[in-house]
C-alpha cells in the first residue's frame, strides 16, 4: 500500500485563494515599499553556515536549520568528535550551510559584498521565505515569508520616524487599524542593566524581559535569578513591570531611574526626537507606545526597537518588527555602517485580515469569463474570442472538453466565475455569441465585432 504523503510540521500548502490573498498583501506592502523609495534585492534561501551562526545569540542559534553537506558527510568528521557527542562540534563538521533565519543578517552579507556597486545611504526592500526551526502554534511557522525594508549608510534618527510612518501607511492601507507599533530602545535597556548592576548580564537580562507576555513577571524574574541576576537587581528593576502613563510620562519616570547612566540617557534622547516628530506629524490610524519590557532578543539592535503590535480584538502576537543596528555589516569586516530596518509579517498579517474579515472580495476572483464548450468548431471560435478579451486584460478561459451543459456550469458555479460565454452551432451561423449574467441570470447577445460592449459590461461588475 502506498504511503499517505505528509509535511513537514511547520509547513504549509497554500491553495489558489490563499496564495491570491497573500499576494495581495504583498502587493499592497510593496507598493508602500517602493512609494517610500525602496529597491529591491534577492538573496540565496541558504547560506554558508559561519554567515548565521553567532549571529542571533544562542536561542537564535538552536533555530537555525543545518543542511547536511553532500555525499559521505561522516568521512570527515574523527572519533574523537564522534565520541564526545557535542551536537554544536558535530554540526560544524557535517554541515556547512544553512537556511537563512531572517533577511537581515543576509542583506548584510550583501551590503559587504558589494559595498563598491552600492550608492549609499542604501535602501533595500525584500520579500522571500525565511526557515526556523521554532515550535509550530498558531502564527508560528517553521517556514515563512518576511517582507523586510532596511536603510544602511545613515545614522539619521529620522529614518526610524519614516519607518514607523511607513508602518502606519500599510496598516491604514490593509484596513488594519488600530495597530500599536511599540518604541524602545537597546540604550535603555543598557542603560538599566548597567544601574542595577548587571551591566555583565546583559544580554541574559533583555532575552528574559523581552519574554514577559509570554511568561509574565514572576516567570521573567525566575529567568533572570537563575542567569545570575541578583535579587537586590532584581528589586531596582521592579518599576519596569508597572510603567503607566502617556509616552512622555514614561520617558519622564525613565529619565528618573536612568540618571547615572550616561547611556540610558541617550537612548532616551533618541525616543524624545522620535515620538515628538511622530506627534507633530501624525499617523493615519496606529497608536505609539513606549513599552520598556521590549527586548526583541536579537543580539544586533543598538538603537531603536520597534514592534507592531496587531489591534487588540485580535488575539495574536506581533505583526512586524525591527529596529536600529550600528554596526551589522562589521561582523564581516565593513565597519561603522549604521542601519536601520523593519520587518512585517505575513503570515499573521493574513491572519488578522482573516479574522476581521477585512479581504476585498475582489482578491480571490481568479476569472472574469468561462466559455462553454460546444464542440471543436465552435471551440475554435471561442479561442478567437478569447484572444480579444485577453489582450483587453479580461481573465478568460475556455472549459476544454465538450462535456455537459450541467457540467460546465457547475464548474462556472464552483469557481464563482461571474460570467460565461456560450457560442453554439447557432451562434456561428449568425456569427454571435451569448453573454450570460451569473449572479443576475440576465443573458445578452452579441455580435462578434461588439467586443468592446463585452468588455465594459464585465468592467461594470467588478
Amino acid at each position: 500500500m502506498a504511503q499517505k504523503p505528509s509535511i513537514p510540521k511547520g509547513t504549509r500548502d497554500f491553495t489558489p485563494t490563499e496564495v491570491a490573498k497573500r499576494n495581495y498583501i504583498i502587493s499592497v506592502i510593496k507598493k508602500h515599499f517602493e512609494t517610500f523609495g525602496f529597491q529591491p534585492i534577492e538573496t540565496p534561501s541558504f547560506e554558508n553556515s559561519e554567515t548565521l551562526m553567532g549571529k542571533y545569540g544562542d536561542e537564535g542559534d538552536r533555530l537555525i536549520f543545518k543542511i547536511l553537506n553532500s555525499g559521505d558527510f561522516l568521512s570527515k568528521v574523527t572519533e574523537d568528535v564522534l565520541r564526545e557527542k557535542d551536537s554544536n562540534k558535530l554540526a560544524l563538521k557535517i554541515s556547512e550551510k544553512a537556511l537563512r533565519y531572517d533577511l537581515t543578517v543576509p542583506f548584510a552579507r550583501y551590503v559587504v559584498m558589494h559595498q563598491n556597486e552600492i550608492d549609499f545611504p542604501f535602501k533595500r526592500y525584500q520579500v522571500q521565505p525565511v526557515w526556523r526551526a521554532d515550535r509550530p502554534q498558531k502564527g508560528r511557522f517553521r517556514e515563512f515569508y518576511q517582507c523586510d525594508a532596511d536603510v544602511v549608510g545613515s545614522a539619521s534618527l529620522w529614518q526610524e520616524v519614516e519607518f514607523i510612518q511607513l508602518y502606519d501607511t500599510v496598516f491604514s492601507d490593509l484596513k488594519i487599524n488600530g495597530v500599536t507599533i511599540k518604541l524602545n530602545n537597546r540604550k535603555i535597556l543598557s542603560g538599566i542593566a548597567e544601574v542595577i548592576g548587571a551591566k555583565d548580564k546583559l544580554t541574559d537580562f533583555t532575552v528574559a524581559l523581552d519574554k514577559l507576555d509570554k511568561i509574565g513577571e514572576e516567570g521573567v524574574k525566575k529567568e533572570m535569578l537563575s542567569k545570575g541576576i541578583s535579587e537586590e537587581a532584581l528589586e531596582k528593576v521592579q518599576p519596569l513591570f508597572k510603567f503607566s502613563g502617556d509616552n512622555f510620562e514614561k520617558l519622564s519616570k525613565l529619565k528618573q531611574l536612568l540618571e547615572k547612566s550616561e547611556e540610558g540617557k541617550k537612548g532616551i534622547e533618541e525616543l524624545e526626537f522620535i515620538i515628538s516628530n511622530l506627534n507633530n506629524l501624525g499617523l493615519k490610524t496606529a497608536r505609539v507606545d513606549v513599552d520598556v519590557t521590549l527586548a526583541r532578543g536579537l543580539n544586533y539592535y543598538t538603537g531603536a526597537i520597534i514592534e507592531v503590535a496587531a489591534p487588540a480584538e485580535v488575539k495574536l502576537g506581533s505583526i512586524g518588527g525591527g529596529g536600529r543596528y550600528d554596526d551589522l555589516t562589521g561582523i564581516f569586516g565593513l565597519k561603522d555602517v549604521s542601519g536601520v530596518g523593519i520587518s512585517f509579517g505575513l503570515d499573521r498579517i493574513y491572519l488578522v485580515l482573516e479574522e476581521l474579515n477585512l479581504f476585498p472580495e475582489t482578491v480571490t476572483k481568479n476569472l472574469d469569463i468561462l466559455f462553454i464548450n460546444f464542440g471543436e468548431k465552435e471551440a475554435f471560435q471561442s479561442l478567437k474570442t478569447i484572444n480579444s478579451l485577453r489582450e483587453k486584460g479580461l481573465k478568460v478561459e475556455l472549459y476544454p472538453d465538450a462535456a455537459k451543459m450541467q457540467k460546465q456550469m457547475k464548474y462556472a458555479n464552483k469557481r464563482s466565475i461571474p460570467f460565461i460565454v456560450m457560442i453554439g452551432e447557432k451562434e456561428l451561423e449568425n456569427n454571435t455569441f451569448v453573454l450570460k449574467n451569473m449572479v443576475s441570470g440576465e443573458q445578452t447577445t452579441y455580435n462578434f465585432k461588439e467586443i468592446e460592449e463585452v468588455f465594459n459590461q464585465v468592467n461594470n461588475q467588478d
